[in-house]
């Protein structure tokens, strides 16, 4: 049987190495160019042809969701045995329902296109990290299966260690109560939530907060952090309330320009820590961003398939 094979879109590279220092596989190299109207050009270098082709990528932008699919595509028709898409960040789920009519539901959308892509032999599969809605993995359909893959087991140590002996697991606001419920049930401490107002002038400002957080340390998590405003909001009431330090956490850490300097600049945070979901966080860890690794968690999963 032969090994199966690693690929990456731009931008993963080190997810890729990662996933080949842990699991008994290839290399897999694509020649890249771009033409002077600015078509791409993509040849995958080595032989698919009945082989285990693990591709890994994300959804940041259009380009890269484009690349990862032409990828995909070509994988299959030059005869891949099974396809696995690692996609630690798929990047439209703020748009994954129709609030207003008309609008588009991009993550549906995108779901589909990735569907589309012409199924392998043994079929085809996406693993997808921490997703914003529990309800995005049922877009995906024509025989894709979508495997949501929890970042929990890797960030509760962490949590854990940075924490300390006397910590609270604090929200950037209610929406997502139910998951820092769950995480905070798990590491064994209490929980915070900050409950917001939209105001007349279209301001919002903090009505409530459950938790005493006064001389104790706030880790707080959000799937995803941004433009970092929503973050520094909740730190500054949480340290108006009398917390010690505070400590941010996030899977997902898109970082969009200038985002990490404000958030170091506001002086509210002893640490700021991401997964490598997304390459803007890789590129931060020399700035100080405190990067944890998902291979292990990737790999965990990939090896179950394996043979």
């Amino acid at each position: 049987m032969k090994r199966p094979i690693i690929f990456s879109i731009p931008g993963y590279e080190h997810l890729q190495d990662a996933l080949l220092d842990r699991l008994d596989a290839d290399r897999g190299d694509v020649e890249r160019r771009q033409f002077a109207d600015g078509e791409r050009y993509q040849r995958l270098m080595q032989t698919v042809e009945g082989r285990q082709v693990i591709l890994v990528g994300g959804t940041q932008d259009d380009t890269s969701t484009l690349t990862l699919y032409d990828l995909a595509c070509a994988i299959t028709k030059y005869g891949a045995r099974r396809l696995q898409m690692v996609l630690p960040y798929f990047g439209y789920s703020t748009m994954e329902r129709a609030v207003h009519s008309g609008e588009v539901v991009t993550a549906k959308a995108r779901a589909r296109l990735l569907s589309a892509i012409p199924p392998a032999s043994y079929g085809n599969s996406v693993f997808l990290l921490d997703l914003h809605s529990e309800g995005i993995p049922h877009y995906f359909e024509d025989g894709l299966t979508a495997i949501h893959v929890y970042a929990k087991t890797i960030l509760t140590p962490v949590i854990s260690a940075l924490g300390g002996q006397n910590f609270v697991l604090g929200s950037t606001d209610a929406g997502r109560a139910k998951w820092i419920e769950s995480l905070a049930n798990d590491l064994g401490v209490d929980a915070a939530f900050i409950i917001k107002r939209r105001t007349q002038d279209n301001q919002t400002r903090v009505t409530a907060m459950n938790a005493d957080v006064v001389g104790r340390t706030v880790v707080i998590y959000d799937d995803m952090i941004r433009s970092g405003g929503s973050l520094i909001s909740a730190a500054a009431t949480y340290k108006a309330a009398g917390a010690q330090n505070q400590i941010a956490v996030c899977t997902h850490g898109v970082f969009t320009p200038g985002a990490y300097q404000r958030i170091v600049d506001s002086g509210l945070f002893d640490t700021i820590l991401a997964t490598d979901s997304h390459p803007n966080a890789v590129e931060l860890q020399s700035d100080g961003l405190v990067l944890v690794e998902t291979a292990d968690l990737f790999a965990e999963h990939l090896a179950l398939s394996f043979g």
